[in-house]
């Protein structure tokens, strides 16, 4: 059975309809829909979404931003400035459940096609807007791309570059990706309440807001430490230190720091007394454990350069897959340290994420990683769409229309 045969996992979202209008990456709102099985239509202008040409690499002449975001859907052209476009796509609204404005705020209204407009054809229709910095506040109309939104929420900072010059790091891109799974999950919950309720609703998310949300533990860390150190204070086991939140007690940390194996790296996490005996017993070394027995919970041994010493002496005795090994069979928290260029070969990449194949995706892509216990991952069934390409397909299929239509919207100049 080859790759392109196999089971694509449950359709959890058949039944589901969404429209989707969107630039370039807010569209990923919708790609975990399409992978759980809904029809996600994409309308498009007849000039297209420049999403297929922007970023690295590019895959048989499409982007891989393309290729990702846009898997599963179908691309249908109808052009907004008419009222041929302009009826098409509230026929469209009416049998469907969301509508997506991935874009600046008010795109669609300014078509005349906002939530006010749509939920007359629909009332049960939800309304979903992502954009960089949301509808509202100083920034609303200030045009960004993703970096953007990782720098406002100070997840990514400037490294030296050439000359000295400030640089952007490798980093992983928080907002992009955080807005859309924000967005996913009150997406549905607003159309478990419509189809109880017969009311939809408008709901709007900002990429720069879901960054920060994400990084949640830094920012409320701080935020609490403006509290008197008589209300808070740091961890017990580190003399109640209000150290930086984040890696806290980590940054100096010695039994949870990175650590060289033979061939690579490991991250040794011990911070309880119980786990820092079992791999003090699991190595025979009982006699690190009692001349460092430390407190009973979240306790990294900070700033034991000397224990730290002795650690980095023995982790450099085995390879990393041998100290994975080590960790499963003595209960210790040890794990490896990959890169995206290598995860790949990782034996629980292996097991838990399968390739979708570039034989139906055009490029080789992570699948959905949730998934129905025993069946594989949620998967798309058809490659991103060209321009258009489901135009006629879409508007026969899901609105009845028939071939006298179809000749009479084109030569409307609805299609472009």
């Amino acid at each position: 059975m080859t790759e392109r045969s196999e089971p694509l996992g449950s359709q959890l979202l058949s039944g589901l309809r969404v429209v989707e209008c969107s630039m370039l990456g807010p569209g990923a709102v919708s790609t975990p829909l399409a992978d759980l099985g809904a029809d996600v239509i994409k309308v498009e202008a007849p000039s297209g979404d420049y999403i297929r040409s922007m970023s690295w690499p590019m895959i048989e002449g499409q982007s891989q931003l393309h290729l990702h975001i846009s898997r599963g859907k179908r691309s249908v052209v109808l052009d907004l400035r008419t009222e041929g476009g302009r009826e098409t796509f509230l026929d469209l609204v009416r049998v469907a459940d969301v509508v997506v404005e991935a874009m600046r705020p008010g795109g669609l209204d300014r078509r005349g096609l906002g939530y006010q407009r749509l939920r007359q054809a629909n009332p049960k229709i939800v309304m979903f807007t992502i954009s960089g910095y949301g509808m509202t506040g100083p920034y609303r109309d200030l045009p960004s791309h993703g970096i953007a939104y990782d720098a406002w929420a100070g997840t990514v900072a400037p490294v030296p570059g050439p000359e000295g010059l400030p640089s952007i790091p490798d980093h992983t891109s928080i907002g992009i990706t955080a807005g859309p799974l924000f967005g996913t999950a009150a997406i549905l919950a607003a159309v478990l309440r419509a189809r109880e309720t017969g009311e939809g609703c408008h709901l709007e998310v900002a990429q720069s807001d879901a960054a920060a949300a994400f990084d949640w533990l830094r920012s409320e860390g701080h935020r609490a430490y403006e509290r008197p150190e008589s209300e808070v204070t740091g961890n017990p086991s580190d003399g109640y230190q209000r150290r930086p939140p984040g890696t806290a007690g980590m940054a100096e940390g010695v039994r949870y720091q990175f650590y060289a194996s033979r061939d690579g790296y490991v991250l040794f996490m011990a911070s309880e007394r119980k786990f820092w005996q079992n791999f003090c017993s699991g190595l025979r070394r009982e006699d690190l454990f009692e001349s460092h027995t430390g407190a009973p919970l979240a306790d990294h041994a900070r700033g034991n350069l000397e224990l730290r010493r002795e650690l980095a002496e023995i982790f450099r005795g085995r390879g990393t897959a041998e100290w994975v090994q080590f960790g499963l069979d003595h209960d210790v928290p040890i794990g490896p340290v990959n890169t995206p260029a290598d995860i790949a070969a990782d034996p629980q990449f292996v097991d838990r994420m399968p390739w979708q194949p570039a034989d139906r995706l055009i490029a080789d892509q992570l699948p959905f990683p949730v998934r129905v216990v025993g069946e594989r991952p949620p998967a798309s069934a058809r490659h991103a769409p060209a321009v258009g390409e489901h135009t006629e397909e879409v508007l026969a299929e899901v609105l009845g229309y028939d071939s006298a239509t179809l000749d009479r919207l084109k030569s409307g100049g609805v299609f472009g």
